[in-house]
């Protein structure tokens, strides 16, 4: 018989919250996401009990986990300020200034890094998980995290239809095509919607990046949502990125929003590891007719003016869309194909780019200047 939400509450009825009230008459549980043997809910508290609830979302992550066929769970800890303390002070000069933390490194991950583009639709992920598939046959130990909450991209890229396991208290990650990868999309069915505010999202960002055995890892390649919200800077603040990849189209629109990107990670400190132009130009494979479908050259020409490097031009072609649409990336399926090698000498720079920015980078944390 299915697993169902009723009896994931039952379960709950033994777990109390610090005042002795169980947890489903708490009121602070979210909607309780079933399916397959896998059960994901938050608990969302007030920013100054964090602490004290801890232990009561282990202990209902416990609980849940005892449950007769249930094969995995995961609950986030999410907390919430008052609009008092959300309120920053405003900055005189307009700007934020970065400041060193403490926070340590994801263990076993030598470099993360992003691959971010500022509005959606410039083909990011697509981007994202062929450089990760180039990053690998250069010969290093390479894991995906879609960090996409709202539409996370690689179970479809990579053809991943199965669920994580848990390996003692931490989830095991997928494997595709060689790559170590960890999606929301793995934990819920591909059509449910995540209709999750920011505190959520950032919880279940920090899990799937420290609840997760990725192993000895020469890179992490995290697949950002597009834009410059609460999941970039969470991921700035929280993790020690050691660069970002832009991904832009050539039009002007996008341009400008790639832009906010780069300014954004520069404002955290964040080093850009250079632009990649996607969509550069088309190729008529009847007649061989170029088209500069979206303009050409602006990627490159913004790389220049802002002074980061220029890793690349991939272009529109079919076959990169059919192949990341049945989760056969090109790297994969036309390994000795023209579009393979593009995305190969964009992953070499890459690579390169990270031996430039150094031994690690402590995560950054926002101050706003009095």
């Amino acid at each position: 018989m299915a697993l169902s939400k009723k009896e994931v509450l039952a379960s709950l009825e033994s777990v109390h919250s610090p005042d002795g009230t169980s947890l489903p008459q708490s009121g602070v549980l979210s909607d309780i996401i079933v399916g397959d043997g896998k059960v994901f809910f938050s608990i969302t508290v007030d920013a100054a009990a964090v602490k004290s609830w801890e232990p009561v979302r282990a202990k209902a992550e416990a609980a849940v986990r005892g449950i007769p066929g249930v094969t995995s769970a995961m609950v986030a800890l999410t907390a919430e300020r008052s609009a008092v303390e959300q309120a920053p002070r405003p900055a005189p000069q307009g700007r934020a200034q970065a400041h060193q933390a403490e926070e340590p490194m994801v263990p076993g991950v030598g470099s993360i890094i992003a691959v971010a583009s500022g509005k959606g639709g410039v083909g990011k992920s697509t981007v994202a998980v062929n450089l990760a598939l180039g990053l690998r046959d250069l010969g290093l130990r390479v894991g995906v995290l879609d960090a996409d909450i709202y539409g996370p991209s690689m179970p479809r890229l990579l053809a991943i239809k199965s669920r994580p396991e848990m390996l003692g208290n931490r989830l095991k990650p997928m494997i595709g095509y060689g790559l170590k990868v960890m999606s929301i999309g793995f934990l819920v069915e591909e059509e449910t919607p995540m209709i999750w505010r920011g505190p959520m999202v950032m919880s279940a960002l920090t899990q799937m990046l420290r609840e997760v055995d990725w192993g000895e890892l020469d890179v992490m390649v995290v697949d950002m949502p597009p834009g410059t919200g609460d999941a970039q800077l969470t991921m700035a603040q929280q993790v020690p990125l050691k660069g970002a990849v832009i991904v832009s189209t050539p039009q002007d629109l996008a341009l400008i929003d790639a832009r906010r990107g780069i300014a954004m990670f520069r404002r955290v400190n964040v080093p850009v590891l250079g632009i990649v132009e996607n969509m550069s130009y088309f190729l008529c494979p009847n007649c061989g007719a170029r088209s500069d479908i979206f303009g050409h050259g602006g990627a490159r020409e913004e790389a220049v003016r802002l002074g980061v490097p220029f890793l690349g031009e991939v272009p529109l072609h079919m076959a990169i869309r059919e192949k990341s649409d049945s989760g056969r990336p090109v790297v994969v399926s036309e390994p000795t194909g023209a579009h393979a090698q593009i995305f190969r000498d964009i992953a070499a720079k890459v690579r390169d780019q990270l031996a430039v920015a150094g031994t690690g980078r402590a995560a950054p944390k926002i101050v706003i200047e009095a």
